[in-house]
């Protein structure tokens, strides 16, 4: 009888440690015919960008989508604040459910402390609180995306949640793609952008 009580706490314990999440934030693995983007989450600093990306993920939503904006210095107006990124998302291959989904609120960086450092994956938006799907990575530094930065006419930047912890080479093989006008051609694929 206490053989089996033992073997019963055992297997518990077991069963209790297996279950534990692998790491304190959130991990997702981006899908690409390049290879895997893993990235690092931050709901404590960015708590409803970070829950609605998640909900997006766990829905299936990005299953099939796609990279398919690129900035460059090259493809940038010359008198314009240059940035260098590459953008995702549903805009390509589901722009009528991209387009249905409610704006998240903007949680800037001077909220969330969130810079937009080299990996940092943020939203993409027109107007604060207009993002929902579309989300870029940094590639290098890009303060001019931060709050108050040159590179939005409203100085609220972008809502930035979280960084490429493994993959920044495939984030530049992306980024070194063929394009035209600043668009993939033709499209780098995300097979789909699943939880660690």
């Amino acid at each position: 009888m206490m053989r089996n009580l033992f073997i019963s706490l055992v297997v518990s314990c077991l069963t209790l440690a297996a279950c534990k999440p692998k790491y304190k934030n959130p991990h997702v693995v981006i899908e690409t015919r390049d290879g895997d983007i893993e990235i690092e989450l931050y709901p404590d600093k960015a708590p409803k960008t970070v829950a609605a990306f998640l909900s997006y993920v766990d829905s299936g939503l990005y299953k099939n989508t796609s990279f398919y904006r690129v900035l460059t210095d090259d493809n940038q107006p010359s008198n314009a604040p240059k940035s260098n990124l590459i953008q995702g998302g549903l805009w390509r291959t589901n722009h009528t459910k991209a387009g249905s989904l409610p704006g998240i609120p903007h949680e800037t960086t001077q909220q969330t402390g969130i810079q937009h450092l080299n990996g940092t994956v943020s939203l993409a938006r027109t107007t604060p609180g207009s993002g929902t799907t579309e989300f870029f990575i940094c590639v290098g530094d890009q303060p001019g995306f931060n709050y108050g930065g040159a590179n939005n006419d409203d100085g609220q930047g972008y809502a930035a949640f979280g960084r490429v912890v493994k993959g920044m080479k495939v984030v530049k093989a992306v980024y070194n793609r063929p394009e035209d006008d600043q668009y993939f051609k033709p499209v780098v694929s995300i097979y789909n952008i699943t939880r660690l």
